[in-house]
């Protein structure tokens, strides 16, 4: 039995402890949180599972194999380093730390450690993306021109970070993985309208190599909501859209030249259907998985690193007004889809 335990019981860990609770073959064996409320309530939920409001509890746990450390993302970087210290396999949520030196350190700890070291970046294990990568990979879509994304929605504000950082990991992570490779430069222009510190808004465009463009649009001022990824290939294109009744669209539609002839072809639009899974129980079985095989995550801590650099890049740009700034290239590969 692989026993895994959750530091943070808020919103987004609760989901974390519902889901650790359900998973076959693991024990959700601790909880770690500095809200009495929120521990009470997790006893009430679940009377077999421990609580406190001590990391050390966990750390000192021999018996303990894995934590999820689904806090604020200033402790992410203390957290996970106790962690893996305590030779415990640990995942992160995003962003995974606040600086790439800091994502680096962690992946040195782990692989010292011997310890799995994964990132939540959900979107990387949704059945959509996977199925999109396998239509890149197969070369359905045709060589990757472009793509864009929009994570839009009239929601909670927030003071602590802004919208390129509270959003935006989603599609980088899932930009890069698309893409197969890091980005070379990144240019973020953000406004600050609710708060005078904070931006809001943010427009950025992420540049590949080969010429080709990811743009990505974050906001929580916006009047609907939207989850959509747009996918133009050089044969076809693809829209995921999470909202909509058919969430994936594959158009056959595209320019074709002839003989010095543009021509705009017109072919048919499917909906291919795709086995439903909720990307959260997928995500934290591929954790599960990895803990038991000891095999490399497909998010790993070097993808987490990446996702920081280009967080990191991006805000040093929109902090100059929108000006390109070079991304260092990377150490390291990204994982392949499973």
């Amino acid at each position: 039995m692989t026993t895994l335990g959750v530091i943070g019981a808020g919103r987004w860990g609760g989901n974390w402890i519902r889901t650790l609770a359900a998973l076959p073959g693991a024990q959700l064996r601790w909880v770690c949180d500095v809200s009495a409320a929120s521990l009470e309530r997790i006893r009430t939920q679940l009377p077999d599972v421990h609580t406190t409001t001590r990391l050390g509890d966990l750390l000192e746990d021999d018996q303990l194999d894995g934590i999820v450390i689904a806090t604020i993302a200033p402790t992410h970087f203390d957290l996970a380093r106790q962690a893996l210290g305590a030779r415990k396999h640990v995942l992160i949520e995003k962003p995974m730390t606040l600086s790439t030196n800091d994502a680096l350190e962690l992946t040195d700890l782990a692989q010292r450690q011997l310890c799995v070291l994964m990132v939540g970046h959900l979107l990387e294990y949704h059945p959509i993306i996977h199925h999109i990568r396998r239509m890149i990979e197969s070369g359905e879509l045709g060589e990757l021109r472009y793509l864009y994304q929009q994570r839009l929605n009239l929601g909670t504000i927030r003071a602590d970070e802004n919208a390129w950082w509270s959003l935006a990991p989603h599609d980088i992570s899932v930009a890069n993985r698309l893409m197969g490779t890091a980005p070379i430069s990144v240019q973020c222009r953000g406004q600050n309208i609710v708060n005078p510190h904070v931006a809001d808004v943010v427009f950025a465009t992420l540049a590949y190599p080969g010429g080709r463009l990811a743009n990505v649009h974050v906001s929580w001022l916006d009047p609907h909501k939207s989850r959509k990824l747009v996918v133009v290939g050089s044969r076809k294109m693809v829209i995921f859209d999470d909202a909509a009744e058919h969430k994936l669209i594959v158009v056959d539609k595209g320019f074709e030249c002839k003989n010095g002839t543009i021509t705009l072809r017109q072919g048919e639009t499917t909906h291919p259907h795709v086995d439903a899974g909720e990307p959260l129980a997928l995500e934290a079985q591929h954790f599960f998985d990895c803990i038991r095989t000891g095999r490399r995550p497909i998010s790993d801590g070097l993808a987490g690193a990446l996702v920081v650099s280009v967080l990191e890049h991006g805000q040093r740009s929109m902090d100059q007004d929108g000006v390109v700034v070079p991304i260092p290239a990377f150490l390291g590969t990204l994982r392949k889809s499973a």
